[in-house]
């Protein structure tokens, strides 16, 4: 499992773009994580899936109301990544209010949370493998803050709680 002081593997993280912007056509474009994170300071937040309860009424509207705090934080990047693919994120993204705010990236086939270790099985409640529910501070790359919830809870991954280890 992904600790404080180690670097993040890399993996390919989809985004769904509705517009043509900076040479990204509309549809899903691959990003890689290493590229991503180069000379960035950047909150990542992962959830068991897009459109969930908690996921959609808590976990990802703290971070829009949160956003700008963040970013006077230090933080150059906000990314929410579930194990669903961009077009669902896209969805997702749309139906949130995400744009500008938040990057809404797919890891359809769970390759970079099951590489960090933060992978569940939630097969026998119909949804297979999925995200845990976490957070984690990158710098360059580096895990410099992590907290990951307990099975059933949200408190220590939420935007509030980031914010505290921000502060702290």
């Amino acid at each position: 499992m992904i600790a404080v002081g180690a670097r993040v593997p890399d993996a390919t993280l989809y985004e769904y773009f509705d517009a043509e912007t900076d040479g990204c056509p509309v549809g899903p474009n691959a990003f890689q994580v290493s590229d991503l994170v180069k000379g960035r300071r950047i909150v990542v937040f992962g959830l068991p899936g897009a459109f969930t309860r908690t996921c959609s009424a808590q976990h990802v509207p703290g971070y829009l109301r949160h956003a700008d705090e963040l970013r006077a934080a230090g933080i150059d990047e906000i990314w929410c990544v579930s194990v669903n693919d961009a077009y669902v994120m896209g969805a997702w993204a749309r139906e949130q209010g995400t744009e500008g705010k938040i990057r809404m990236l797919g890891d359809g086939s769970a390759e970079w949370t099951q590489a960090l270790g933060l992978s569940q099985d939630l097969g026998k409640r119909g949804l297979g493998i999925r995200s845990q529910r976490y957070a984690m501070v990158l710098e360059d790359g580096v895990v410099t803050r992590l907290a990951i919830e307990a099975p059933g809870e949200f408190r220590v991954s939420s935007a509030e709680a980031v914010l505290d280890l921000l502060r702290a």
